[in-house]
């Protein structure tokens, strides 16, 4: 090839396109394309903006671009994703509800839209077995909420939060009851965290 430099340098352009499109003609596997039709929306977005930004630019930012498209979409789908089974209690007096689904950044809208706090009864209990609360904005929420029913003059119990939940909890009443409090002493929750499986009396 080195010895034939001269004699490649003088082929056209042209003529190197023309064989490098019909390498890639005859190399892809065209019955792929039929799977498009039946992998997520999001992977067929993904593959083809991956593909377009390989040509308009390079393969670095072309995978730097699908990761980020693939962690928005993923966090886009697990927003969705949190729900709420409903459970009456000792004569509508309480009322449970289980959440189910992640709670983080990306879902705490829906969960602050699931909870009509007017309506509710006087005794509200958060079972959180089916659900992980995954970062500080899934904290905040809960605290949010846990004002809502307090302004209201209800009270809400949190049951199955991880002993790590309930630390962070305790740490952000604390503080927040220290920057607030002339005494310095931390606020008292507008929560209880429940550990058995009734409801805690008042």
């Amino acid at each position: 090839i080195v010895a034939a430099a001269p004699l490649l340098g003088s082929v056209p352009v042209a003529s190197l396109v023309g064989v490098m499109l019909l390498v890639c003609q005859s190399t892809f596997n065209w019955s792929s394309l039929r799977l498009l039709n039946k992998i997520p929306k999001l992977d067929a977005f993904v593959i083809a903006l991956v593909s377009i930004v390989t040509v308009q630019h390079d393969l670095a930012i072309a995978v730097l671009a699908g990761t980020v498209a693939s962690a928005l979409g993923f966090a886009w789908k697990q927003s969705t994703r949190l729900t709420a089974s409903i459970t009456t209690m000792d004569n509508k007096s309480s009322k449970l509800y289980k959440l189910n689904g992640p709670l983080f950044f990306g879902s705490t809208s829906q969960f602050m839209s699931i909870f009509p706090v007017k309506s509710d009864p006087d005794r509200v209990v958060l079972d959180f077995s089916n659900s992980n609360v995954m970062d500080h904005s899934a904290l905040e929420a809960i605290n949010a909420l846990a004002d809502q029913y307090d302004s209201a003059g209800k009270k809400i119990y949190l049951r199955h939060l991880s002993k790590d939940c309930t630390e962070l909890l305790e740490r952000m009443n604390s503080n927040d009851g220290a920057e607030g409090g002339s005494s310095g002493e931390a606020a008292s929750p507008k929560y209880e965290v429940e550990m058995s499986t009734e409801i805690a009396s008042g």
